[in-house]
């Protein structure tokens, strides 16, 4: 490759790499503004060596973005991401939930989906915990 050819593919990958990132964070602050309300829960298990319960609660969990105030939802489970002393990874199974105020918040907690939600799938779980945040 000729000098001047290296020089134009280098000033290519920096300006495409540039706008991957420029609108990776554009979005990310769409986001954040349109949806500020974030909840996010953590589940642990009673058998987490079982793939079968694990799964019945993700489907469980995915049911709940037909409420009409969640405005995105996330189901994950546990990355394999490096053992660091501040990385909790003990829980099974997590939901992050994003709505556009608290009051749309509060009216997820108490419709009929999530309350089936947690009729269905709550002998599941032996342990749950909550962060709700407000995007500053």
């Amino acid at each position: 490759m000729s000098k001047t050819n290296r020089r134009k593919f280098i000033a290519t990958a920096a300006t495409v790499a540039a706008g991957t990132v420029a609108a990776s964070a554009i979005t990310l602050t769409k986001v954040q503004k349109k949806y500020p309300v974030v909840h996010q829960v953590f589940f642990w298990l009673k058998n987490p060596a079982s793939p079968e319960d694990r799964d019945k609660l993700i489907t469980g969990l995915k049911t709940l973005s037909k409420i009409e105030t969640v405005k995105e939802i996330r189901v994950g489970i546990v990355a394999g991401t490096e053992k660091r002393d501040v990385v909790d990874n003990s829980w099974s199974v997590s939901e992050l939930i994003f709505f556009s105020d608290l009051n749309s918040q509060a009216v997820y907690q108490t419709h009929p989906i999530h309350l089936q939600f947690i009729k269905d799938c709550s002998h599941l779980w032996e342990k749950v915990i909550v962060y709700d945040s407000v995007t500053v």
